[in-house]
This record gives C-alpha cells, sequence and structure tokens, in this order.
C-alpha cells in the first residue's frame, strides 16, 4: 500500500484524473474494468449469495404472521423482500462493472455527501413523506418506495472517507488537514441521525471511520483517544433518554420487567436455548408465530439459531468470518491505498455490523436497532449493502494475486 502511495496521491493511478466525462461514464458499464475472478472475488460472490439465500428463507419463515396481522397477505414482507433482493442484486452488477477509481472523483464524494446529510435533515421536518415508527422517524417515502438514509450515510462515509484518506496519507496524522475533516463529516452525520434517534447506526459509522484511519496509519493513541472519546459519548447519550435507560437497565437485569423492557431480550433467549444442536427445523420456531419482536429484522438471528440450532448459528458466524479474512486479502491485495481504504471501509462495516447485531440477539450487547447484513429483512439496507459489495469485489477484481 505505501509503495504506490505517492503515484496514487499525485493521480497517476489508472491515469485517470477523479473526473470522467460522461461519455466514459457510459463506457463504463459496457465494458468492464480490466482484471480477473481472483479467489478473493469468487469468495465474496459466494459468501453474499448464501446469507442472501439464507436471509429470504429467514424472512419468509419469521414474518408470516407479522404479514398477515398487518396486511392480510401471510407472504406481504417475503416478496417485498425478494423484490429488493433483486433491486440489490441489479445494483451490485451495476457497481461491479463500474471501475472503483470513479468513485474517488470529489464531485461524486461531496455530491453523495451533500445528498445524504439533506435527506437526514428532511427527517427532521415533520411532513408526510416522512414516516414515523417506534417512536423514530427514520425513513422517507419517496413514491411508492420507502428509504432510509442512515443505510445510505454508511456508504457515502466510507466513499469520501476513502477518497480523503488516499490523498492524504502523508498527512493522515494531521489534526486540521485529515482527522478534523472527517470528524466534522462525521459528527453532521452522527447528530442528524441520533436526533432520529438511532444509536446503534452511529456506532457503525464510527467503527468505520476508525478502521479506515487504523489502515490509513493514523497513530495508534490517536485511534485509542477516539475510541474513548465515542464511549464516552455514547453512555452519556443513552442516559439522555428515558427509554435508553430502560434499555440499559433491562441489559443488567430483563427479569426485573420481563413483560416489558425486558420482554425482547428473554424471548431471543429462549428462542435461542429452543434450537438446541441442529434447531427446531422451519416452520416450528416460536419467533416464527411472532413471540420475538421484530424477529424478521433486528432479531433474525434469533429465528436462525432456532430454526437451524446452533450447527445454523455457527455457520452465520462462520460466514461473516470469512467475508472479513476475504477483506482482510482485498485490502492487501488491492492496487492502490484507495482501492485499500475502501476495501477496508466495506468489509469494517459489514464484520461491525453483522456482530453487533448478533451480540445483540445473545444478549451481550443492549438493543441497538442493528439489522443482519443481507439476511434482515429490509429495502435500503439490502440495495445500499449489495451495491457496496459491488465496489468491493471491483477492487478484488483488480487486486494483484490470483
Amino acid at each position: 500500500m505505501a509503495s504506490t502511495a505517492t503515484a496514487d496521491r499525485h493521480g497517476a493511478v489508472g491515469g485517470s484524473t477523479g473526473r470522467p466525462s460522461a461519455p466514459a461514464a457510459r463506457r463504463a458499464l459496457r465494458c468492464p474494468p480490466a482484471g480477473r475472478n481472483t479467489r478473493a472475488f469468487a469468495a465474496v460472490a459466494v459468501i453474499v449469495v448464501l446469507l442472501s439465500l439464507l436471509g429470504l428463507v429467514m424472512v419468509v419463515l419469521s414474518a408470516t404472521v407479522t404479514s398477515l396481522e398487518a396486511t392480510g397477505d401471510p407472504f406481504f414482507h417475503a416478496k417485498r423482500h425478494a423484490l429488493w433482493l433483486c433491486l440489490g442484486m441489479a445494483a451490485c452488477v451495476v457497481t461491479l462493472r463500474i471501475d472503483y477509481q470513479r468513485w474517488r472523483a470529489p464531485l461524486l464524494t461531496t455530491g453523495a455527501l451533500i445528498v445524504t446529510l439533506a435527506a437526514l435533515a428532511s427527517l427532521l421536518v415533520p411532513s408526510p413523506l416522512v414516516l414515523v415508527g417506534n417512536g423514530s422517524a427514520r425513513w422517507l417515502r419517496l413514491g411508492g418506495l420507502v428509504v432510509q438514509p442512515s443505510e445510505a450515510a454508511k456508504l457515502a462515509l466510507v466513499l469520501f472517507a476513502a477518497s480523503l484518506l488516499s490523498r492524504r496519507l502523508d498527512r493522515v496524522a494531521s489534526i486540521r488537514q485529515t482527522v478534523l475533516p472527517l470528524l466534522l463529516v462525521f459528527g453532521a452525520m452522527a447528530g442528524l441521525i441520533l436526533a432520529q434517534p438511532s444509536l446503534g447506526t452511529v456506532l457503525i459509522l464510527a467503527g468505520i471511520l476508525l478502521v479506515m484511519l487504523f489502515l490509513a496509519g493514523l497513530p495508534t493513541r490517536h485511534v485509542a483517544a477516539l475510541i474513548a472519546l465515542g464511549a464516552v459519548a455514547a453512555v452519556l447519550f443513552s442516559f439522555q433518554f428515558g427509554y435508553r435507560r430502560q434499555r440499559l437497565a433491562s441489559y443488567f437485569d430483563p427479569w426485573a420487567d420481563p413483560y416489558g423492557a425486558g420482554y425482547q431480550a428473554l424471548q431471543a433467549q429462549v428462542g435461542i436455548a429452543a434450537g438446541g444442536l441442529t434447531g427446531v427445523g422451519p416452520g416450528g420456531a416460536r419467533s416464527n408465530l411472532a413471540y420475538v419482536p421484530y424477529a424478521h429484522t433486528d432479531f433474525i438471528f434469533v429465528t436462525i439459531a432456532e430454526n437451524l440450532g446452533f450447527i445454523g448459528a455457527l455457520a452465520v458466524v462462520g460466514l461473516f468470518l470469512c467475508l472479513g479474512f476475504v477483506g482482510i486479502r482485498v485490502v492487501r491485495d488491492a492496487p492502490d491505498p484507495y482501492g485499500a481504504l475502501l476495501a477496508a471501509g466495506i468489509s469494517g462495516w459489514f464484520v461491525l455490523q453483522a456482530f453487533t447485531n448478533i451480540a445483540v440477539a445473545q444478549s451481550l450487547l443492549p438493543t441497538l436497532g442493528v439489522t443482519l447484513p443481507f439476511v434482515s429483512y429490509g429495502g435500503s439496507s439490502l440495495i445500499v449493502n449489495l451495491a457496496a459489495v459491488g465496489i468491493l469485489m471491483n477492487v478484488a477484481r483488480q487486486g494483484h494475486r490470483p
């Protein structure tokens, strides 16, 4: 990575200035960039396909009762999830066929950042376009679509941070020139997302940024200081809201309010324990009958563990571990610092979010409202995740090693 840093900072990588013309952008879709199907490329594809298919099956099982109660159609959520999966795969194909260097253009990264911040800010203004659920304003209705801007914020942050850090690798330890601009962008995103409120998404964004700063060479003491500062801020925020204090209290003692704040955690534990080694089999789980709230979204890991048992749950954990290891290989073999930073941000995002979700499902962390990538029900998250996978696979395709 360091050997190519000088050339990359002077715009020599790929002979591109970072501002492709419109005809060149159209040609990018028709003619994918040079590369080859490396082992890392194939591994990412296989892992994501397996997780996506598993997610579709688990949504069918866990959302039937919820769909029936909400719409009268037992397969309403399953059909919508299948549609979003198809749209996400299409987005993955598009980003795969575009040379990842084109995402580096300042106009594109700044534009994505501005649009994302504007969408997040619009959630704070009462409007027929803003949908509120469970006390949180996180969704925008655009025609017949419902989108969640905070999901797009993850990809926007990765693109912006990778572009800035790859251009300032020799100044990564500079607070004013590198760290401060990134913290300002993160702070703007975090403030708007916390106002929804959604602490879990902010923690994922913080993790993504820390991974990228660490890879870029930020001194360890600075990384440790940022982690400590973030931990203090998260604790202070948690005590600002009554429902957050209840979640913390139920985390330490869910039996203190087994039919209130502790209900979700207790039912999740019952579901996981009921699965045993091999599971109760598809269709026989309590989580399929809506005993576990949000069993098709935030707590879909409970559905997996109860239906498929410890073996199935362990397989899911293994797939995400493999995705993390493959991501490290893509970072190692990336042709330039920008590609390495993109791969690190995207891989870190998926792994951090996955293990946060799994830890919450097992009551190892307080409830944070974080979905399981590629598996949980959700339109915006699935489409954005798969679009990011296309970028990761594009970097892998152009890696140094087969």
